[in-house]
């Protein structure tokens, strides 16, 4: 079968996620299978069938105290009034903790309720009781008692008690197989030497760790091409190695997009397309009795897939429930918007802010992997929603812990590097302390802080009639609110161009001259409001620049576009020029101040965060990314 001969096939369905779901378990009939492990190895595994106690714990009657070993009817007159005296050998024995206790004796006195009177004598004031301080035989399991049932997951503890109940080997379910095979004839292995349209390919070793992770043994493929027959190939070796088969990419609709048409013609495809953002390019299909799942190739939407299809099909297969994630409620720092008619996952930062726990959405773009390393938990918008407001309270499932998550600082504001080394010193200093941030540029920054809805912002604002940074905006928008402003950087900001600026430009009136590409910042942004100061001295308008309209939410991906591209410029920091390995023609010099609510200023985090800006450590870091220099002897302004 060649591409030629195969039309561009369009979605069959879109089909809600949890009756995708249902079909498929159904559909699928998977037998498992059993194999019996040493119980020291089979942390992790589960049990394929109930577990019984080889030998009882304890085997023997024994001493649960360091003691002496009584009769316990000989002590019966013991009085504080009338003191008993005992006779080694005769009327006691001395017994440490899991000694066993001797025929004749049914009592143990702890060595703290006695008085020795000589080396053969010992003196008691209270009675003791039958099997006082004993553990009698099988009184944790007896022999033959059920240790652990069918379909358990085996912990530390649990393989401790095996071991103890004389269980050295037992029947676990085996792992299930997992073939993964990557599709893409962009794709390259980690370490090639990358090419303009290479993508390294690195889903297959997380598609490997969740399957670890989830239970089942991972079978990594090679990169197969964009060719139907050697697809074809791939799926029919993995359908007689393994027990589940996942192909990536290939999923959608595009001209080299083969999946759909291979396992149609090997087997029958159940789903091809669900009612999901991001992750609609799914197909869900049966090859030889093995069910097989093709998942898009960007990043997000494969994760998300794996978890709503396989890990169902990896905890079915072992008889376990899929597990479940702590969920928490929270209060949207920014609005959500979505679509009728499908479900949204919106990966979330979030952050405790005045008592209560506040979320932002992170990007949902589909190929940002970045977005599922910061994220603290996923938002899922119902399909008969528009989108959520902000302020709204909301469910989210959490992907840290509520204590890690409350230790986290929420700075929402100016991007600048300086905050990831404060990040990196945090983190250092306490390992249980992060920053969570969101580049959305001064003025929202003063917004979140102003709404309750972050502890720090960054800001570099230009007051165009003053002059001066900052202040003027920190008046005007927080007058009636209880901040304090941190004076922190002094930057520079210029002209990011090209190596050797090919189209010489120092100004603006070379960008408009020379028909330049302009990188443009979010709207709010300082940078932002700067260029236009600069665009109004210069008497041109937005009008005049090429490629205003796009914007960029960090000098670092300003850069990269214009890395990127050599007709391109932008308005940064030289820290980002000198990242990129990109001139930078300064402009004008700028304070870069931090904001933050007086509680945060008060708290153990605030403090934490003051002392580690003002380290020496932290200064040399900043001033060696150039561009730089950092406020010292900091006078805060309440």
């Amino acid at each position: 079968m060649s591409g030629s001969e195969i039309k561009r096939k369009v979605y069959l369905q879109d089909k809600p996620r949890h009756l995708a779901k249902e079909e498929l378990l159904q559909k699928i009939k998977l037998v498992k299978e059993i194999e019996t492990v040493p119980t020291s190895d089979a942390l992790g595994r589960v049990t394929a069938l109930p577990v019984l106690a080889n030998l009882s714990m304890p085997h023997y009657h024994a001493s649960a105290m360091d003691g002496i070993a009584v009769r316990a009817e000989d002590t019966y007159e013991a009085h504080e009034q009338r003191p008993l005296h005992l006779k080694k050998g005769e009327d006691f024995k001395y017994v440490d903790t899991g000694n066993p206790i001797p025929n004749e004796f049914n009592a143990v006195i702890m060595v703290e309720d006695l008085q020795e009177i000589d080396e053969w004598t010992i003196e008691i004031i209270a009675p003791a009781t039958p099997w006082q301080n004993i553990r009698p035989v099988g009184e944790d399991v007896v022999c033959g008692e059920m240790i652990l049932p069918q379909g358990h997951k085996l912990r530390p503890v649990d393989l401790g008690a095996l071991l103890a109940g004389g269980v050295l080997d037992l029947p676990v379910v085996r792992k299930p197989k997992v073939a993964i095979l990557p599709t893409g004839n962009e794709l390259v292995q980690p370490g090639e030497a990358l090419k303009p349209g290479n993508i390294v390919e690195f889903n297959g070793k997380v598609f490997a760790s969740f399957i670890h992770e989830w239970g089942g043994e991972p079978l990594l493929g090679d990169i197969v091409g964009d060719n139907p027959d050697e697809i074809s190939d791939a799926i029919e070796k993995a359908a007689h190695e393994a027990d589940m088969i996942i192909i990536n990419a290939g999923s959608s609709a595009g001209s080299k997009d083969y999946t759909y048409h291979v396992i149609s013609d090997l087997g029958v495809v159940y789903t091809h397309g669900i009612a999901t953002r991001p992750g609609k390019p799914v197909i869900l299909g049966e090859v030889k009795g093995k069910p097989i799942i093709g998942v898009p190739g960007y990043p997000v939407s494969a994760y998300l897939a794996l978890e709503w299809f396989l890990r169902p099909l990896v905890c079915s297969y072992q008889g376990i429930q899929e597990p479940k994630r702590e969920t928490m409620r929270v209060r949207l720092g920014r609005r959500v918007v979505s679509n009728m008619g499908a479900e949204d996952f919106v990966r979330m930062n979030i952050g405790y802010v005045n008592g209560e726990f506040i979320a932002n959405p992170l990007t949902r773009a589909a190929g940002v992997t970045m977005s599922m390393v910061r994220a603290d938990g996923i938002l899922v918008v119902g399909p008969d929603s528009l989108g959520l407001e902000q302020g709204e309270e909301v469910e989210i499932e959490l992907y840290k812990s509520a204590e890690d998550i409350k230790k986290a600082i929420l700075f929402t504001g100016s991007h600048d590097l300086s905050i990831d080394i404060i990040s990196t010193l945090l983190k250092k200093t306490d390992g249980s302390r992060q920053i969570n941030s969101s580049h959305v540029g001064s003025l929202a920054g003063l917004m979140a802080i102003k709404k309750g809805e972050a502890h720090v912002t960054g800001i570099h604002l230009l007051d165009p009639e003053t002059g001066t940074y900052n202040l003027p905006y920190v008046e005007k928008y927080l007058a009636k609110e209880e901040v304090v402003v941190i004076p922190f950087l002094k930057r520079e900001q210029g002209w990011i161009v090209a190596k050797g600026n090919p189209l010489q430009i120092k100004t603006i009136e070379d960008i408009v001259k020379m028909g330049a590409t302009y990188v443009n910042r979010q709207r709010g942004a300082g940078t932002r409001i700067l260029f236009d100061s600069l665009l109004k001295m210069s008497n041109f308008t937005s009008e005049h620049v090429r490629g205003y309209e796009r914007e960029m939410f960090s000098h670092l991906s300003v850069a990269a576009e214009i890395k990127e591209k050599q007709n391109c410029v932008g308005l940064g920091v030289y820290s980002a020029a000198k990242t990129m390995n990109l001139d930078f023609i300064p402009v004008a010099d700028e304070d870069y101040d931090i904001v933050m609510t007086k509680s945060f200023y008060d708290s153990v985090s605030g403090k934490m965060l003051l002392k580690i800006i003002q380290s020496d450590e932290f200064i040399h870091k900043v001033e060696q990314l150039g561009g730089y220099k950092v406020v010292r002897n900091i006078e805060p302004i309440f």
